[in-house]
Order: C-alpha cells, then structure tokens, then sequence
C-alpha cells in the first residue's frame, strides 16, 4: 500500500452545541443518536462543529482539568460504543483546539452602547437531549466576544482521525488570533449612516478574522502521502444589521482559505510561522461554512469565490437521494441552504459523495439541525523524485 493510491471517507457533520454537561455522561440520548449516525457513515476523517471546548472558566468544568476533552469524551463514551445492534465502534485520534467563540473581548464590538464581559449561566439541555436555549442576556454577552457564543469554548471544534492515520501534530497550524485587518482587502463594516469605521482603531487592530478559529492540520496516510485537513466554521451571514459585521465577516472567513493556498503572504499563524500552504500539497477544505453558492444572504458569495480557485478540484456538490419536504438534494440544513463541505484540491480523485439523510431508524427527530455531507476521496502515493503535484 506504501505505493498506491489509497480511498478515505472524509466527513463534516455539524452536530448543533454539544456542551460539557452532556458529555460528562454517557447516556446523553441526543449523542447517542449523533454518534449513531456516524457510525453508520464510518468516516475515516470527520470535522465535527458545534461541540464546546472544555476550558477553564467554561460552565461544567471544574479548576485543574485538562483542557480541549470533550472531543476524546465522545469518542470513548459514545462512538467508541455501538449504538445500535450490528454496528461496530468508531475508535479516533482527536485534534482541538481553542475557539474564538464565548471569548470575552472587553469591547463593545455591536455597538450598542454596553460591553458585556461576564455570561450568565446557560440554560440546561433538555430532557431530549437537544440544547438548552438562548437567552437576551446570553445573546448579550456572545455579541461583544471574538467569535459569538454565549458562554467559553460554545460552538468550537473538533477533528477526529482514524488511528491507522497519522496527525502531524507538531505541524499543524491554527490561525485564531489573526486580525482581519490582516486580510488585504478586509471586507470590515462600518457604520451605513457615516461611513465611518464600524470599529475603533483600538478594536481594528486586534479584532480576530476567525469567528472560531481556522486550522491546518497535516494527516499522513499509510502509503505516505500527506492532506492537510483545512477546518472552520465561519459565522452566520446574518444576526448583524445593516453594517453587515457577520455577513463581511463570513465573505473573508471564506476566502481566507483561497488565499491560503492560491500563496498569498499576509497570513500569521498562532505559532508566529508566516505565510500559506506551500505549493504541491493536497488538501481538503472542510466544514460548516454557512454559505450557499446558489441561494442565501451571504455577502458577495465567498464560496463562489472559494470554488474558483485554480487550486481545488471541481466541486463535487454532494446529493441526497431521501427527499425532504421544502428543500434541494443538496441542501446540507434544515433551513434550507447547502452550508457544510467536503472540498478536495486538484490531484485527489472523489469516488462517492453523499448528504446523510436517512431518518433514525427508532421515528425521533434527526439529532442536529445539519445533517452530514462526505466524500470519498482517493489518494495518490507522494512522487517518487517526480516533478511536484499541481
């Protein structure tokens, strides 16, 4: 296999906040359902959105744990289980990392007068497993952090790898405190009556393009080849007003990732390393990215963008074949928009793709408001001294 090509199933699956207090259990029954779900997919790679990062201050976490567990929590206490009779256990290696999201800022980034620097304690999860809901004053609290939620680490991410895979760890890359200002060309919002700045020179100057944070993170595969795994979850193009702070925020999220590896420089990662992906590798853009090419109120349409790039592959629009009421066979949520992707680069092949649609087999309602896209991808061996890949 060390010179073959070789297929991965690679996955995205926003499984809508999955918080600490349901993963300190292991009967949570909206988790059991979710990690059925994957279990029937078996994905070798999976970026799973929307799960809290564990960290100090956060609610359900208690002084001295280690931070960033949750992830490892729901693979040992709920995928590592089977869920349903005949389905076998998904085992992972886990990659997490800060987010943006639940972070106080000390500014009054929404402008609406207040700068609110303390959360108020979250509503439980209901009885059915699904969330706890939204307050006012949680919403005003998630308005003036870096990256919207209403408590720490709410909304974050995580990577889960197949263990016969290898996460080149000391490689990888995370770009959550990049300024936006950074971005040539910043698409930042300013007031529609004035014109004026939307933030201060203060908040400019340190205010992080990430709504959560943007990361690349290196899998080596068994015949040697290397993808790196391109993972976010760019904000909402609404919640905003007419300065469209999200809507802007989500168009250069987006093209961050066609900067990244069309070789523009401007870019900083958290580690100080500067500049983009170096030219040859493969990769795969992956995710919630909260942008119809087709439909939607995103701003000047960053995955359009994003899908011209010389450097991707054609978009391979992954398709259900289970209709659902009111929505395409591409539609990746409930609301009615393809927002999650599985995107390779020019010199991977894609098999198969599919948007997960089946019902869960006991009648309840499906665990999440997106359901899964993935792509089956198949992998060339690295170039044995041969020119470097396109």
């Amino acid at each position: 296999m060390a010179h073959e090509p070789i297929t991965i199933r690679v996955a995205a699956f926003n499984v809508e906040d999955i918080r600490t207090e349901d993963l300190l259990r292991d009967d949570q029954p909206r988790l059991k359902r979710l990690a059925e779900i994957l279990q029937r997919i078996r994905p070798n790679i999976v970026l799973i959105s929307e799960i809290t990062y564990d960290m100090p201050g956060g609610p359900d976490v208690e002084e001295g744990w280690e931070p960033g567990q949750n992830a490892k929590r729901f693979v040992d206490r709920y995928l590592g289980v089977p869920q349903a009779d005949g389905l076998a256990p998904l085992r992972f290696e886990v990659f997490m990392a800060p987010a943006n999201t639940g972070m106080p800022s000390g500014f009054d980034l929404d402008n609406d007068g207040s700068m609110v620097g303390s959360f108020p304690p979250p509503p439980r999860s209901r009885p059915d497993g699904s969330p706890g809901p939204q307050t006012s004053a949680g919403r005003a609290y998630g308005n003036d952090c870096w990256g919207f939620g209403t408590f720490p680490g709410q909304y974050a991410m995580a990577l889960l790898v197949d263990p016969r895979l290898t996460i080149e760890r000391d490689l990888a890359r995370t770009f959550r405190l990049m300024p936006w200002d950074y971005q040539p060309g910043a698409a930042l919002p300013t007031v529609p009556e004035t014109g004026a700045p939307w933030f201060s020179d203060d908040e400019k100057a340190i205010f992080r393009l990430s709504s959560k944070s943007h990361w690349d993170v290196p899998v080596r595969l068994p015949n040697g080849s290397v993808l790196h795994m391109l993972c976010s979850h760019p904000t909402p193009p609404a919640f905003d007003g007419p300065e469209q702070r999200n809507a802007r925020r989500n168009f250069d999220e987006i093209r961050f990732w066609a900067d990244y590896v069309e070789g523009a420089r401007y870019m900083v990662d958290d580690q100080n390393r500067e500049g983009p992906l170096a030219r040859g590798e493969l990769f795969i853009v992956l995710g919630d990215l909260n942008c119809d090419v087709r439909e939607g109120t995103s701003f000047k349409n960053g995955i359009e963008l994003l899908l011209r790039s010389p450097r991707l592959a054609p978009d391979p629009a992954p398709r259900s074949d289970i209709p659902v009421a009111d929505l395409d066979d591409t539609d990746t949520a409930f609301w009615g928009k393809r927002a999650d992707y599985v995107l390779p680069s020019k010199g991977l092949g894609v098999e198969a793709t599919g948007v997960w649609r089946h019902p869960p087999p006991d009648g309840k309602a499906f665990p999440s408001d997106h359901f899964p896209v993935w792509a089956d991808i198949s992998v060339p061996p690295p170039p044995a001294d041969g020119p470097a890949r396109p």
